[in-house]
């Protein structure tokens, strides 16, 4: 995978005001307020800021979080994980594994078969619908 490297003025240019607060500064959106959080169309989820494939919408759930959620990544090379101590909590940070974006965190409260829980911003996907025929 081809690694996305800009500057901090060119992700502030390329990027909304929200997308920059949550994707490069650690952000999140307030829960059911985003776009995809009620979404069930067919598609991939990809990285707001670069296009990447992140989530199949055939692994998205109704977690009742306030975000999308989804069970697995496309594939497990497509997101890089971080410790996250922030808030006095433990959590596990999930990022884009091509530009480093935030875009949530992922629990291991999910259904099965993973049984983990990306819980994802909204502000950080692009959906990429899928045609009648299937093709994204």
């Amino acid at each position: 995978m081809d690694k996305v490297d800009k500057t901090d003025q060119e992700w502030k240019e390329a990027l909304t005001p929200e997308q920059y607060r949550v994707m490069r500064q650690g952000g999140t959106e307030r829960p059911f307020s985003g776009e995809y959080y009620d979404v069930d169309e067919d598609g991939i989820y990809r990285c707001a800021a670069c296009g990447n494939p992140l989530f199949d919408s055939e692994t998205k759930f109704k977690s009742g979080s306030g975000w999308p959620s989804f069970w697995a990544p496309v594939d497990e090379g497509t997101v890089e994980y971080r410790a996250d101590h922030t808030l006095g909590m433990e959590r596990t940070e999930v990022r884009c594994a091509a530009c480093g974006a935030h875009l949530g965190h992922v629990f291991d409260d999910g259904p099965p078969p993973t049984h983990q829980r990306y819980c994802i911003n909204s502000v950080a996907l692009d959906l990429t619908k899928e045609d009648q025929e299937g093709q994204v």
